[in-house]
């Protein structure tokens, strides 16, 4: 998004990205460095007898965002360990912008046998809607391998900031309808529509401006031109452990594991709330379905390494897993939750 998904696992302009939340982020990039080597000829012949002809040749991720950013340091902790359990090199490849539609189409343009595989995200649920034509239907084009990471939105606050609680936010939201500003980074981003369902469950009026990158965002928090920021906790751990923000609350609907003392927004009654960004792998549509299940059983032993979930967790992100039908539960669940929040809201198509 800028697109209007890559902020979300997408990176940030590296220039102007506060230096806490880039130690966050290099901290998973370093770990990486430690993870094993791909040895792919010393593995081949063991996944040969126990897989048949798949792989028979480097597998290619496509990441519809640029080096560096969430989605991108997940797929690089999990690759070269799926690689070695594979018995093929696994690449990956950033091919960022144009709303994710260049990665879909690199997907969707590779023969559908397993080898080219695409890093989907909560945006490519969201793209359904928000687009008023693609050259893909996320629903129906993309076959569910595997959930690899997931990362709640906090709901942030400068430290000096007379809101302390969220009940401290409700109750100015209720007492001066409109007065509120809501910061997030670009209009049908998930942060974005996370705090456009905040108002939709509350019933509370508010204004949510949305700035082009969280830089800009958090800028504005400190300084007072937004009251309070929704955004994801990946980049901003070092802050907020820093004391240079505060989080008042997750979105998630279980406490956040990078976060544990901030209340999740279900737990201070704001009724049917759950809103978690996830990171996952898909394949084309009509790839066969040992293809799918080699991947998805090789994906599920590395995210359980210690050594990975050690990368993942430096990063923001906490390792998460499961079968292709729970992958598609979550893809369909989120198309229609955000389908109705951007139509409820108002968000134009583009």
């Amino acid at each position: 998004m800028d697109n209007r998904f890559e902020p979300e696992g997408g990176r940030r302009s590296a220039p102007t990205e506060p230096a806490t939340g880039r130690r966050t982020l290099l901290r998973g990039a370093a770990a990486l460095l430690a993870l094993p080597a791909a040895a792919p000829l010393l593995a081949a012949p063991r996944v040969a007898r126990a897989q048949g002809k798949f792989p028979d040749h480097p597998i290619r991720i496509v990441v519809p965002f640029a080096a560096g950013g969430v989605a991108d340091l997940t797929i690089r902790a999990v690759a070269n360990p799926m690689a070695e359990r594979l018995g093929q090199p696994v690449v990956v490849d950033n091919r960022p912008g144009a709303g994710g539609i260049t990665a879909a189409q690199q997907v969707m343009g590779a023969p559908a046998d397993g080898h080219t595989l695409m890093a989907a995200t909560n945006g490519t649920a969201i793209s359904r809607s928000l687009f008023k034509s693609l050259p893909f239907d996320p629903l129906r084009d993309f076959a569910p391998i595997v959930t690899l990471g997931a990362f709640p939105i906090a709901v942030l606050v400068a430290p000096n900031s007379p809101i302390r609680t969220l009940k401290d936010l409700t109750d100015r939201m209720r007492a001066e309808p409109g007065a509120v500003n809501i910061g997030t980074i670009n209009a049908g981003s998930t942060q974005n529509l996370s705090a456009e369902l905040f108002k939709i469950r509350t019933g509370l009026k508010a204004e949510t401006v949305a700035f082009p990158a969280t830089p800009q965002l958090i800028t504005s928090l400190l300084r007072g031109d937004v009251d309070v920021a929704f955004e994801i906790t990946a980049p901003l751990l070092g802050q907020v452990n820093a004391g240079a923000l505060r989080a008042i609350a997750v979105t998630s609907a279980v406490p956040s594991e990078s976060l544990p003392g901030a209340p999740t927004l279900q737990s201070l009654g704001v009724a049917n709330y759950d809103v978690t960004s996830w990171n996952a792998l898909v394949a084309r549509t009509g790839t066969p379905p040992a293809a799918i299940a080699a991947i998805n059983a090789a994906a599920n032993a590395v995210l359980a390494m210690p050594s990975v979930r050690e990368v993942l967790s430096n990063s923001g992100v906490e390792p998460r897993g499961g079968t292709p039908e729970a992958m598609r539960q979550l893809l369909a669940s989120d198309t229609a939750r955000w389908a109705e929040v951007i139509e409820t809201a108002g968000i134009p198509r583009q």
